[in-house]
């Protein structure tokens, strides 16, 4: 009996094996590197050198000390350890880490807020079979089809304060005081709004569709009981599929927002060969330092943006956990 639960596990072991490779070589190493690289100071590799030069933190070469500010030797081992993450927010020449993460803290606002809302109402909408309902769907759909590059080039060009679509519309309307002489992504006060509105045009259809998939889930006989006692449609909605999807609309809030967290692709499009500009987010600043001769801050960057995509997932569900008849989760 023992002999066949052995081989039995170990089966199961040999099966899970290559998942297991996957998940570790994939997922696990490259995080535990980002935080071990982000303790040290280390070059960039140029097309000239063939092994980054690493050194710890406290040392006193002219290379762990490159793109940092002045660095005494009567430091605390704490503020030796943590010394890349402490200069992201310090050196303000530098980098201007506080600022990324807020306009991430607001782009993954707004989609929760704006983007979200509008999905979950088109979701119902198309949930009460109305005409058309398959053509709506793959029309909204298909912008998240289309490659983030694709459409980074494509709002680009409407947002050109010089020959735009959008000039030329607002032009022919009258409206072009209306726009800021920088263009909208030139101006600190519509950059982000400009970055914002390619990217609900973008995943709208994404996360219509997967709450969609669960308001016709609901089970018609729900619907229909809830009409029988008098419900309106607005009150079905919101009294029994609203409830009945909550953990989709989780779902879509963990992607929603770990992914304006982690936003680069879009943005990077945006801004071009340029890094100091208005939207600046986290996920550019890693490119920036890891690129640009700065790897260990780059990884510090790295590990922030893993440690807060974690605890927001890990927050967001405990939001939504289901309550007990007592009010408990």
């Amino acid at each position: 009996m023992k002999k066949k639960e052995a081989i039995k596990g170990l089966n199961i072991f040999l099966f899970l094996l290559p998942a297991l490779i996957l998940f570790f070589g994939i997922l696990v190493a490259p995080i535990v590197s980002s935080v071990h690289y982000s303790f040290y100071n280390f070059t960039r590799i140029d097309a000239s050198d063939k092994v980054s030069v690493l050194d710890v933190p406290d040392s006193d070469s002219a290379l762990a000390n490159v793109g940092a500010a002045a660095r005494t030797d009567d430091r605390s081992f704490i503020k030796k350890l943590f010394e890349n993450y402490i200069e992201l927010f310090e050196n303000k020449n530098l980098y201007d880490m506080g600022k990324a993460l807020k306009n991430a803290f607001i782009l993954a606002g707004l989609s929760v807020f704006i983007q979200l809302p509008l999905s979950l109402g088109l979701a119902l909408m198309l949930g009460r079979r109305i005409r058309g309902e398959r053509l709506y769907l793959s029309v909204y759909f298909i912008p998240v089809l289309i490659s983030s590059v694709v459409i980074g080039a494509l709002w680009a060009k409407i947002y050109n304060p010089n020959y735009g679509v959008l000039k030329f519309i607002l032009e022919k309307l009258g409206f072009v005081d209306v726009l800021p002489a920088k263009g909208l992504l030139g101006d600190e006060k519509t950059a982000l709004l400009a970055v914002f509105i390619p990217t609900i045009w973008q995943y709208v259809g994404y996360h219509m569709l997967l709450m969609y998939a669960g308001v016709k889930s609901v089970s018609p006989e729900l619907r229909e009981a809830a009409m029988l006692d008098g419900a309106t449609e607005g009150q079905v909605d919101r009294y029994v599929v609203i409830p009945s999807i909550k953990q989709i609309i989780k779902v879509s809030v963990i992607f929603a927002v770990t992914g304006s967290l982690k936003s680069y692709d879009l943005i990077k499009i945006f801004a071009g060969s340029k890094y100091d500009v208005p939207y600046n987010v986290p996920s550019l600043m890693l490119v920036k330092n890891v690129f640009g001769g700065h790897g260990g801050e780059g990884n510090a960057i790295a590990v922030i943006l893993i440690i807060l995509c974690f605890a927001f997932a890990i927050l967001i569900n405990q939001i939504f956990k289901e309550r007990d008849i007592y009010g408990a989760k």
